[in-house]
């Protein structure tokens, strides 16, 4: 590989955020009595709040409040995670690092909505290290359709085979494929299956390993 660009997700790959809106959601079940939760949950990995309310739907039935209970748990996690008390994943900062100094051109691409992207990055202190921020709300189809990738190359003349995207989820490894782009899984949740696999460039078990791999100066 010699690639010019890297493409972060941010769920699940910059911050522990796929655990906490777990656990959050997890909470309401026991509350209100829904069960199976982690069945629709999974399938919610890296869609935008449309998609994820389809699957919670499909799954619970028509009348399932899913909107209520959204804002719930969206009031519920902001307040125990604003202001800089998200978890970040391990070695988030060394590799943004590296990558700035090695020149890359940096991007995050998000299906969680704009104004809370950008926001929890400020919040960490690692928005600056970012050229570009997109979220789930600027581009109309979701992952596992390649457009947020694509979107986040707009306009700087990179081509799409030049871009590491560094996911967790299956549908982002899936639109990172769909986008011409070079996938690479740090699994979070979800453990690779054999589409994985075969999808994926490389899957690394941390994000220490990609800087070692994208920075290898740099590596330990």
């Amino acid at each position: 590989m010699n690639p010019k660009a890297v493409i972060f997700d941010m769920d699940g790959v910059i911050f522990d955020s796929e655990r906490a809106t777990f656990n959050g959601w997890q909470e309401l079940a026991d509350k209100y009595g829904f069960e199976c939760l982690e069945i629709p949950y999974r399938q919610c990995i890296g869609v935008n709040e449309a998609r994820s309310r389809e699957i919670f739907l499909s799954f619970y039935g028509p009348d399932f409040p899913y909107d209520d209970l959204s804002r719930e748990q969206s009031r519920n996690y902001h307040s125990r995670y604003d202001g800089g008390r998200l978890p970040q994943k391990p070695g988030v900062h060394a590799l943004l690092t590296a990558l700035r100094a090695a020149g890359y051109f940096i991007a995050l691409a998000s299906s969680t909505r704009t104004s809370t992207v950008t926001s929890q990055l400020r919040d960490a202190g690692i928005l600056p290290f970012f050229d570009r921020v997109i979220g789930g709300d600027m581009v109309e189809r979701s992952k596992p359709n390649p457009d947020i990738f694509l979107k986040a190359l707009e306009s700087t003349g990179i081509a799409p085979e030049d871009a590491v995207v560094i996911e967790d989820s299956f549908n982002g490894i899936r639109a990172a494929h769909r986008a011409g782009m070079i996938p690479v899984m740090v699994p979070d949740m979800l453990e690779p299956d054999e589409e994985m696999r075969s999808l994926a460039r490389h899957i690394l078990p941390d994000l220490n390993t990609v800087r070692a791999l994208l920075c290898p100066e740099k590596g330990e």
